[in-house]
């Protein structure tokens, strides 16, 4: 049996389509401020707002919000996920990845995947912050393998 990977109506929402106002991503982790700060410092954030155990920030620029909330707090909820975010990839595309891999490395970022390009044109490298959450800044370019090509 074949899977198609054509979306079918039955799956798409009914009514008035959803209207986002905004995006963040939430991710717990054991110092607050040792990610903020990296943030701020390496990838250009801004703090919007901050109190014991929970920071809010925002870049300006592209409009993403990031949030730290302190692992184990105990108004997290569900206190099911309470835990430190692992296993997971904050993704960034940027539009000169050479120039931010080298002023990254000039700033003795943590890099722990160094650049590569992918044959379908993934240009990528990965950096972990103090708390060990993985980001990756990506830049999309032409495919190496003409399988690949538009």
């Amino acid at each position: 049996m074949t899977q198609s990977t054509t979306p079918t109506t039955a799956h798409r929402p009914t009514g008035a389509p959803m209207n986002f106002s905004s995006f963040a991503v939430s991710l717990n982790v054991p110092d607050v401020e040792a990610s903020a700060g990296w943030v701020q410092e390496h990838l250009g954030f801004t703090v919007a707002m901050a109190a014991d155990g929970f920071s809010s920030l925002h870049h300006e620029e592209s409009g993403t919000n990031l949030i730290y909330l302190r692992a184990g707090l105990a108004t997290f909820k569900p206190a099911s996920a309470a835990g430190a975010a692992n296993g997971l990839l904050v993704v960034f595309t940027v539009d000169d990845i050479d120039t931010q891999y080298e002023r990254l490395q000039v700033e003795g970022v943590e890099i722990i995947t160094p650049i590569e390009t992918e044959p379908w044109g993934e240009r990528y490298f990965q950096m972990a912050d103090p708390n060990g959450v993985i980001y990756q800044l990506v830049q999309w370019v032409e495919p190496t393998d003409p399988q690949y090509a538009p």
